[in-house]
């Protein structure tokens, strides 16, 4: 299927790996001009330059800090030189720190407020103007299956990632009037470099190896395996195109089932 991409363009948030990068390349080979930004510039440099060797396709490289206010600030400033408008934004961002409501300290509380939820404000008052310019667009955020089902050590994501999709059911409401399409997509466990990091502090928690807290979790899985982040990032490359032009205010799960609520 052709997603009716080329031409279009797009920023996907901390994307110098993960499902970030998944989601950049899966547009950039569908033919968008695709920037990416991470706290280490060298890093989305070198993400960049791979992505733009696989599709062909131009992509552009910036530091920032999604939990930064003044870092969000220059970097769409950036686009908005660099492009002039913007057609799809992906909200994305390293997850919050694990743990238990009382292993959690207030400062924990404070960085995954600003990591998780505030980016995402920002992000889209800051890319409203430019995807107004565009005569409207995608926005894009990328959750986590705790949105529907509390995961153990998770609490700050449990937390935070609800007050996301809170925040896009309101914007699918209040923006659709502009040609604004707002969604979520939400991970279950997907083979990425924050999995094994989960992996490790729910194994050192419970004393048990990394690959014993990832068989486990297989088998809660109707699939029975992990995802792979090229599956995640083609789905999120159909909810940024035309093909998905009906669907706003909702959010997605790619989880091979693992949630089983209706």
């Amino acid at each position: 299927m052709d997603l009716q991409l080329t031409g279009k363009t797009a920023l996907v948030t901390a994307a110098s790996a993960g499902l970030g990068y998944a989601t950049a390349a899966a547009l950039s080979a569908e033919g968008a001009r695709v920037a990416i930004c991470s706290r280490d510039l060298a890093r989305a440099q070198a993400a960049a330059q791979q992505i733009q060797d696989a599709s062909g396709n131009e992509m552009l490289a910036f530091g920032a800090d999604v939990a930064s206010e003044t870092d969000l600030t220059q970097l769409f400033a950036e686009i908005d030189a660099a492009f002039g408008k913007l057609d799809i934004l992906v909200c994305n961002a390293g997850g919050p720190p694990a743990g238990n409501f009382s292993a959690l300290s207030e400062a924990q509380w404070a960085t995954g407020f600003q990591l998780t939820l505030m980016s995402v404000v920002r992000s889209v008052r800051l890319a409203l103007p430019l995807l107004k310019t565009a005569g409207g667009g995608r926005v894009l955020t990328i959750l986590s299956s705790s949105v529907k089902k509390p995961i153990d050590n998770l609490t700050l994501s449990n937390t935070f990632r609800p007050a996301v999709q809170g925040l896009c059911k309101s914007l699918s409401l209040e923006l659709a009037g502009d040609n604004i399409q707002v969604n979520g997509l939400a991970p279950g466990r997907i083979e990425t470099g924050r999995i094994n990091e989960l992996d490790d502090a729910l194994a050192a928690k419970q004393g048990k190896s990394r690959a014993e807290v990832r068989a486990a979790s297989e088998t809660q899985i109707p699939m029975k395996r992990l995802g792979q982040p090229e599956e995640f990032g083609r789905v999120a490359a159909f909810l940024c195109s035309p093909a998905a032009s009906y669907v706003n205010g909702s959010v997605l799960l790619v989880d091979g089932g693992a949630v089983t609520s209706l």
